[in-house]
């Protein structure tokens, strides 16, 4: 797959609008955080906030701010390497010129990341990037196929929000009482839900994502570990550096050591 161009976190202001009578030259994917105004078949569309849209190749592309608002998104421009592969992508059925709304959570996550491998000098950026796309790929034509079939678990999708927002902001304070409050759910109910869906309590996922986020940047960055610590949703070192032990086996000074070893 070819990723052409690549942004997140965009904000226009109310005078935002594209018209590309011919498209863009490659295929569109397009998170909507905000409402907008589509083109649709020569007729505008309101989209709820919260929406994917994709435009194929060579179809006009019309988009624009509903009026008095601002327009928030993540996009992709991409391309296919080979027939064979356009048409494993279409073969999906993922609906196309036609918005699905669904959490944006894990895509944006996705976005963020193509983004990341296209601005590096990863040696394999290219087949990471591929993947996250067909991750996205596979989660709009779930939610297309669920919303078609009715099997939506209203329960399980908030739960999964939740889970996606702490492996995409980590450093977020959170607690298991405002977590269940988010959800509208009771404490007790929120706790036996979550590791009901996920093998694990609530706190012991949020202890792996803090300490899989630092792996990360303790590998990848020349941060100081205190600042560290901090970036990955800890007030204390101690406490942090516990539980990094706990959960790898060694210190974070360690683990830095080996990952740049191995680097």
């Amino acid at each position: 797959m070819i990723i052409n161009n690549v942004g997140f976190d965009h904000c226009h202001d109310a005078d935002f609008f594209i018209d590309r009578p011919d498209g863009s030259g490659d295929y569109l994917l397009l998170l909507v955080r905000s409402a907008a105004v589509f083109e649709i078949n020569g007729k505008e569309t309101v989209t709820p906030a919260g929406s994917v849209f994709i435009y194929p190749k060579g179809r006009p592309q019309r988009y624009r701010c509903v009026p008095y608002n601002v327009f928030e998104n993540d996009w992709v421009h991409f391309d296919f390497v080979s027939p064979d592969e356009e048409e494993e992508f279409l073969s999906m059925g993922i609906p196309m010129e036609t918005p699905v709304q669904m959490s944006l959570e894990f895509l944006s996550y996705c976005v963020k990341s193509i983004a990341y491998e296209k601005y590096s000098d990863n040696p394999c950026s290219a087949e990471t990037s591929d993947l996250f796309m067909k991750l996205m790929f596979i989660k709009i034509r779930e939610r297309a196929l669920n919303k078609v079939a009715g099997r939506r678990s209203t329960q399980f999708e908030l739960i999964s929000t939740v889970r996606n927002k702490i492996y995409s902001r980590p450093y977020e304070q959170r607690n298991v009482d405002s977590t269940a409050h988010e959800v509208r759910m009771s404490r007790s109910a929120f706790q036996h839900a979550y590791k009901k869906h996920f093998g694990m309590t609530f706190i012991e996922d949020l202890v792996r994502s803090r300490v899989s986020y630092a792996k990360m940047l303790l590998s990848t960055t020349n941060m100081n570990i205190n600042d560290i610590s901090t970036s990955s949703g800890y007030h204390s070192y101690v406490h942090f550096a516990r539980q990094f032990k706990e959960q790898t086996g060694v210190t974070p000074s360690e683990y830095r050591k080996k990952a740049q070893s191995v680097t």
